[in-house]
C-alpha cells in the first residue's frame, strides 16, 4: 500500500469511531505489548546490530522504559478517557461544564536513531490510548530495529489503525505531503524546522522533542566521587547519543582537578583499561556521525580518552580540558562520549553563559545548597533536569518529558502523552426548565445590574 493510500485508509478507519472504543485502544496496547514480551531477544539483537547495545542497556533504556509506559497507560486510560466536569459560573445557571478528550485522527510518529525502539514506541502508544490512528516512521540508520518494528506492528495490528512505514528520505518527503491530524517529530533541530514548515501547511499541529547542548553543573565537593559517576552514566551511556546527556559541564575551578581524577577512577570501573575495546561499549551510528565527532576531537586538549576505532565504529569516552565558549565543541549538540570541561569561580559567569544561548533541553546540578539549586532553577530556563543525577527525569511516565525553545516543544510521558494526542473540547449543557432573561435583547438598566450581579 502506497503512503497516500494508507494515510486514506486509516482516515476512513478513524471515522468509523472504532478507535474511540476504550476496549479497542485496550486490546490494541495489549496486543503489542504481548509481541513484545514474547519476542524481547529479537529485539535486544536488532539493537546489537544497529548499535552494539549490551542487552541490559537495551532493556533498561529501551524495553523496559516502553513496558513501563503500556502498563501506565493501560492502567490509567479509562480514568483519563472520562468527562472532566469543572465549575460553572451562576450567569450559566442552570448548567453543567465539563471537558472532553477527542482524539485527533491520524497522526504521524517520526522516531530518531538513538534510541529507535523506545523512541518509535512510546510517542505511538499514547496516540493509540487517546483514541488516534498512528503511522510510524522509524530511522532508515536503525534498519534492524525499524525492521522488527515492521514485523511487530504487522503481526499484532490492522494497518489500517497502526501501520509502519520504512524507508529513508523519500518516504519521509511523502509522508510529509500528506495531511496529517497531528505530527509527533523526535530528531534534529534542523530536521524538525522542515517538520514544522511542512506540517504549517495544512495547520496541523505538533509536538518536536529536539536537543541542544544540555549543561552539568558541579558546585559542591561534598559526594563529587558519585557526581562523578552520575555524570559519567549519563554522559556515555549509548556512547553519549542521548539528547538529554550532559553535554558540556561547569565545574567549580578547584574541584576540577579532583573530579578528573575521579572521572578517570569512573571510566576505568565501567569499562577496563582499555575502554575501546570492551565488548558492552556502544557503536556510533554511522561513518558519517563518527568522522564528525573524530573532526571534534582534533586540536583538543584531551585529558581522558580520546582514542577510536574506525573499523568498529567506536569512541572511547572522552574528556576534554580548558574549553570555552567559542571552541567547537561548544558550537552544536555533541551527541557523541566527549565532554568538555570549562570551570568557573562566580555562579553569574555560568548563568549568564547559558542565557546567552539557545534553551537546553535537559539541565543538571549537582550542588548540597538548597540556594544554589534555587538559584540555577529561576534562573535558567531549560525542558527538564536533575539534581544530584542525570538523565533519570525521563524514565517516570508520572513526569511529562518535553523541551522549550529551540530544544522542542510539546510534551509526553504518561498522562502528558494521553494529552498531547487528545484536543480538549469545552463543553456547557444547559437546563430548559429555566432561563434568565437579563441576556437577552433589549438591554435596560435592571438587566445590567442583574449581570454585574452574576458576573462578580
Amino acid at each position: 500500500m502506497d503512503i497516500k493510500t494508507l494515510v486514506e485508509t486509516q482516515r476512513k478507519y478513524f471515522l468509523t469511531l472504532e478507535t474511540k472504543n476504550i476496549q479497542n485502544r485496550i486490546k490494541t496496547i495489549q496486543a503489542i505489548k504481548q509481541w513484545m514480551i514474547k519476542h524481547q531477544d529479537e529485539i535486544m539483537e536488532a539493537l546489537k546490530k544497529d548499535l552494539n547495545k549490551h542487552e541490559t542497556e537495551s532493556y533498561m533504556a529501551e524495553i523496559g522504559l516502553v513496558l513501563s509506559e503500556m502498563n501506565y497507560q493501560l492502567k490509567h486510560i479509562k480514568k483519563w478517557s472520562k468527562n472532566k466536569s469543572v465549575w460553572t459560573p451562576l450567569a450559566q445557571f442552570y448548567g453543567d461544564s465539563y471537558e472532553t478528550y477527542e482524539p485527533y485522527g491520524v497522526t504521524l510518529v517520526m522516531s530518531p536513531w538513538n534510541y529507535p525502539f523506545m523512541l518509535s514506541i512510546e510517542p505511538a502508544i499514547g496516540a493509540i490510548a487517546a483514541g488516534n490512528t498512528v503511522i510510524i516512521k522509524p530511522s532508515a540508520y536503525a534498519p534492524h530495529v525499524s525492521s522488527v518494528i515492521k514485523k511487530m506492528i504487522d503481526e499484532s495490528c490492522d494497518q489500517k489503525y497502526v501501520a509502519v512505514v520504512e524507508g529513508g528520505r523519500t518516504e519521509n518527503t511523502q509522508l510529509l505531503e500528506q495531511r496529517f491530524d497531528y505530527i509527533f517529530f523526535t530528531g534534529s533541530v534542523n530536521v524538525g524546522k522542515l517538520v514544522m514548515e511542512k506540517a504549517s501547511r495544512h495547520l496541523t499541529p505538533i509536538t518536536l522533542e529536539l536537543g541542544g547542548k544540555s549543561p552539568c553543573i558541579v558546585d559542591d565537593q561534598h559526594s563529587l566521587k558519585l557526581a562523578a559517576k552520575r555524570i559519567a552514566f549519563g554522559k556515555f551511556l549509548n556512547a553519549g547519543q542521548t539528547c538529554v546527556a550532559p553535554d558540556y559541564l561547569f565545574i567549580r575551578a578547584e574541584l576540577k582537578d579532583q573530579f578528573l581524577v575521579y572521572m578517570k577512577e569512573v571510566i576505568q570501573e565501567f569499562f577496563g583499561d582499555h575502554p575501546i575495546e570492551h565488548l558492552q561499549l556502544v557503536k556510533i551510528i554511522n561513518q558519517k556521525h563518527f568522522q564528525r565527532l573524530c573532526h571534534l576531537l582534533e586540536n583538543q586538549e584531551i585529558v581522558i580518552g580520546g582514542n577510536y576505532d574506525e573499523t568498529t565504529l567506536k569512541i572511547a569516552p572522552t574528556v576534554v580540558d580548558h574549553v570555552d565558549g567559542d571552541n567547537a565543541l561548544m558550537q552544536e549538540e555533541i551527541f557523541g562520549p566527549i565532554l568538555p570541561i570549562m570551570t568557573y569561580h562566580d555562579l553569574n559567569e555560568v548563568i549568564q553563559f547559558i542565557n546567552q544561548r539557545e534553551k537546553p533541553l535537559a539541565f543538571y546540578i549537582f550542588s548540597h545548597s538548597k540556594a544554589i539549586q534555587q538559584k540555577l532553577l529561576k534562573s535558567c530556563s531549560f525542558g527538564g533536569g536533575c539534581i544530584n543525577d542525570t538523565i533519570i527525569h525521563l524514565a517516570t511516565s508520572e513526569l511529562g518529558f518535553g523541551g522549550v525553545g529551540h530544544s522542542g516543544m510539546g510534551s509526553y510521558h504518561g498522562k502528558k502523552s494521553f494529552e498531547t494526542f487528545s484536543h480538549t473540547r469545552s463543553i456547557v449543557k444547559k437546563a430548559t426548565w429555566i432561563d434568565l432573561p437579563f441576556r437577552y435583547y433589549p438591554y435596560n438598566s435592571f438587566k445590567e445590574k442583574m449581570i454585574r450581579f452574576f458576573e462578580k
